[in-house]
């Protein structure tokens, strides 16, 4: 099964936009592990920069420097028979060494 990785963009006023890209699991990791290895390449346990990691950034039609960020919110991971979206067709060990050695810099 390939794996849903969902994630929100949330700005200063708390508005938020809701997404997700579907992942290959060519090594069949079970969610509770993607899950841990995942939170291990998060800023704080929870934030990342979708840019620096090939994903796709949520963003509000206005920019307001105020409120807006580059930082995207971690949602969850599931198992899903939904075909792969993201745009290189990577695995989601793909995704999460990228998470990891963003966050290491």
């Amino acid at each position: 099964m390939n794996i849903r990785f969902e994630y929100m963009y949330r700005d200063a006023a708390n508005y938020k936009l809701r997404d997700d890209v579907v992942f290959a699991n060519r090594n069949n990791l079970s969610v509770d592990a993607l899950t841990t290895e995942i939170q291990k390449g998060l800023i704080d346990g929870e934030f990342f920069v979708a840019e620096d990691v090939g994903i796709p950034p949520l963003k509000f039609e206005r920019y307001d420097p105020d409120l807006d960020h580059g930082w995207h919110w971690f949602s969850e991971v599931s198992l899903t028979d939904d075909q792969v979206t993201d745009s290189e067709g990577r695995d989601i060990s793909e995704l999460i060494s990228a998470l990891q050695s963003v966050v290491q810099l």
